[in-house]
């Protein structure tokens, strides 16, 4: 197969990756020469040392967060990333952050404490307490003069100016700094008067910040009873404080407004609100003058409405006449109209009525001798009744003898000796008793 031809773009792009795939982020030293800061904001130079230099380029924003100033001359550790920079075929360093020559030991005694105190549970997320949303008093462990207390409390005094803050003065940097930080946290610990615990300074070396990367500094942290946020340098800054804290923020700002969270969530959530309503109660008072509008050009001063009412009225008083007139003069005309039909079919009543006077004169004659005949034959049944009665019987002498059993005695050889009887005449009744019974 022949050989690809390579454009040059295609060239430096193969060799870039080559370079970054090869050469993972490093840490290089050297010194600070050809200096140059651009209006970008990207500061550019070499480093070198006895024998070879190498292009370096520190982008804005990672230049930004460097607590000191850049100069020629300085030696340096760079953490960067070789790469190349493809338009020029040029050979650079990505530096990604910088740090003055002689941290690397006590980087390395950094690192050593991080990872002792990591194994004997130190930094373990489950031992770190939430915030309080709403504190009540913010302590704060720092120097009484250095600006990350002004900080702290503009941010406090911005977002939550009702809550109280006491201060625990102490060292931060130089020798004794440590052991002043221990006692500032176990005293307000001791204290407990505070609800949270920012522990802060403001951004240097790591010589400066060295206090805080003291064990027993850490081991006041996590023995405080009080939550605890730290603050401490710059956001590229941590501390063995930092890992050790309940909570680690960027910034003392930063460490103020965590604490102040809660606080500041609640008093948006309540403007948030408050606009809410207002535009609500805006809208329907919109709503409400609209009808309002509405019902204004509906509204009809009280003479023209009566006006208009009178007039209305008057012509509907005109259309019920006319229709009344027509009417009356429709019925007319189908009164007369079955007045003359009525006329030519009448009949003659006369022949009739005296058919019906003597039909009726014939039924009255034919009832009343149905009624004697009925009467008669009423009063031979009664007198019938009479003398078949049981009570005309008894007016003869007879009278009804009845058992204890309340029945008719017929036959004497039913009774017995000494039974009761019952007897029933004509007149009133009498008890008995059987002597003796005699048959027939």
């Amino acid at each position: 197969m022949p050989t690809p031809i390579l454009t040059v773009s295609e060239l430096n792009r193969l060799a870039r990756t080559a370079i970054e795939q090869r050469l993972p982020l490093l840490w290089v030293s050297g010194e600070i020469s050809n200096l140059t800061r651009a209006p970008s904001g990207h500061v550019y130079f070499s480093l070198k040392d006895s024998a070879a230099q190498v292009r370096c380029v520190m982008f804005r924003g990672r230049a930004q967060l460097l607590p000191w100033r850049v100069e020629n001359g300085q030696q340096v550790e760079a953490q960067a990333l070789a790469t190349l920079y493809e338009p020029r075929g040029d050979f650079q360093l990505n530096v990604e952050s910088l740090r003055r020559a002689g941290r690397g030991q006590l980087y390395e005694a950094f690192l050593q404490l991080r990872d002792r105190l990591a194994a004997a549970g130190l930094f373990d997320e489950a031992a770190k307490r939430p915030l309080p949303r709403f504190p009540r008093c913010v302590g704060v462990v720092t120097s009484p003069k250095a600006a990350a207390l002004r900080d702290i409390l503009a941010a406090l005094a911005r977002r939550a100016p009702h809550v109280p803050v006491v201060i625990y003065p102490t060292l931060v940097q130089g020798d004794g700094a440590a052991a002043q930080i221990t006692a500032a946290i176990d005293a307000a610990a001791a204290r407990a008067e505070c609800d949270v615990l920012l522990v802060a300074r403001g951004g240097g070396s790591i010589e400066d910040l060295w206090a805080f990367n003291d064990e027993a500094v850490a081991r006041a942290i996590r023995a405080c009873t009080i939550p605890v946020v730290t603050g401490i340098g710059h956001e590229t800054d941590v501390s063995i404080a930092d890992m050790a804290a309940d909570r680690r923020a960027a910034t003392p700002t930063a460490a103020a407004e965590f604490a102040s969270a809660g606080w500041h969530a609640a008093a948006e959530e309540i403007a948030a609100l408050d606009a809410a309503l207002k535009s609500a109660m805006r809208a329907a008072i919109d709503r409400r003058m609209q009808a309002v509008d509405l019902c204004a050009h509906r509204l009809v001063h009280p003479a023209a409405q009566l006006a208009r009412t009178r007039q209305r009225l008057s012509h509907l008083a005109t259309r019920l006449l006319a229709a009344m007139g027509r009417k009356l003069h429709r019925r007319q005309t189908e009164l007369a109209t079955a007045r003359l039909r009525l006329a030519r079919l009448r009949p003659t009543t006369e022949p009739a009525r005296t058919r019906l006077l003597r039909a009726d004169q014939g039924l009255r004659q034919a009832a009343l001798a149905l009624v004697a005949a009925r009467r008669a034959h009423i009063e031979r049944l009664g007198a019938s009744l009479a003398a078949l009665s049981p009570a005309a019987t008894l007016e003869r002498g007879y009278s009804i003898v009845r058992d204890a059993q309340d029945r008719v005695v017929r036959d004497s050889s039913t009774l017995r000796e000494g039974e009761a009887l019952s007897l029933r005449f004509a007149k009133g009744r009498a008890d008995a008793v059987v002597i003796a019974a005699v048959p027939d």
